[in-house]
């Protein structure tokens, strides 16, 4: 993989970069907007950028399917939180608010929240309901084969 170059959706911008893949620690910058690819916090997921940011990112997309309402999903944000911290840039995460993206949401049938999803090339691999401790979470993420 250290030769291969990536393609990287930015979530501040959705411009795509391509980014080899033996400089991802090395912070790598959009190339249209400049800022950071990966911040270490997760990236904010909507209807209007699912596409691009988790079918033209070509790490592994973890996403947090949440609602504000929901205790359990503000019990895990913290660790989806950390999460992102330990693993990026290796991974992106981001968050969808089911409530606020709605089609989104549908298309990924989401039925109970917290639900996370491993996406990889555009699609989804596996996906686990409930909120996690960071142990767990991680421990669920490696048996995914996502690269910590």
């Amino acid at each position: 993989m250290s030769n291969d170059i990536l393609e990287i959706a930015c979530p501040h911008c959705l411009g795509v970069n391509r980014v080899p893949a033996a400089r991802l620690d090395q912070h790598p910058r959009c190339g249209r907007c400049g800022k950071a690819l990966f911040d270490g916090h997760p990236a904010t997921l909507t209807d209007a950028n699912f596409s691009t940011l988790a079918g033209r990112t070509q790490v592994p997309v973890v996403i947090d399917c949440w609602a504000a309402w929901c205790a359990p999903c503000r019990s895990f944000a913290p660790v989806f939180e950390q999460a992102a911290a330990q693993f990026e840039p290796h991974v992106r995460f981001a968050k969808l608010d089911t409530d606020h993206n709605p089609a989104t949401a549908a298309m990924l049938g989401i039925r109970s929240i917290p639900t996370s999803i491993v996406y990889r090339n555009g699609r989804e691999l596996t996906r686990m309901s409930g909120a996690m401790s960071l142990a767990q979470f991680s421990a669920w993420l490696r048996q995914q084969g996502v690269p910590a």
